[in-house]
């Protein structure tokens, strides 16, 4: 029979125990994002339908998107999108080899924090 020695084992990474690092963060949010996104979409798509269908149909979801609470929920929708478009050119750009490094990869992280940041503003005042 096996020695089960529990004492001497080292312990597998848990949330609990584990320091989260800044690639493992950047990745989980990609996936968040990419969820938000999903969540998003059919919001975007009944506006669409809202729009074709009729105007009473239309002002009524068109009337929420433009509330606070539908701004806040777009302009959280458009920096998903941004971060989540980062993060794929961040998968390509490990796809080729390049930027592997811990070092490059946690600044590449942040980098994409703050550039979705800066992009979403950039594109709330463009638009």
């Amino acid at each position: 029979m096996a020695d089960v020695n529990r004492g001497n084992r080292p312990l597998s990474p848990h949330l609990l125990i584990y320091r989260p690092q800044m690639t493992s963060m950047s990745s989980i949010m990609v996936r968040m994002s990419g969820l938000a996104l999903l969540a998003l979409a059919p919001l975007v798509v009944g506006w669409l339908l809202a729009a074709a269908t009729s105007e009473s149909c239309f002002a009524a979801i068109d009337g929420f998107l433009r509330s606070w609470f539908g701004k806040l929920i777009m302009f959280g929708g458009i920096w998903a999108l941004w971060y989540h478009t980062l993060g794929r050119l961040r998968h390509v750009i490990w796809d080729f080899g390049y930027c592997l490094d811990v070092e490059i990869s946690e600044k590449m992280g942040m980098g994409m924090f703050i550039g979705a940041t800066v992009l979403t503003i950039l594109t709330v005042l463009v638009v």
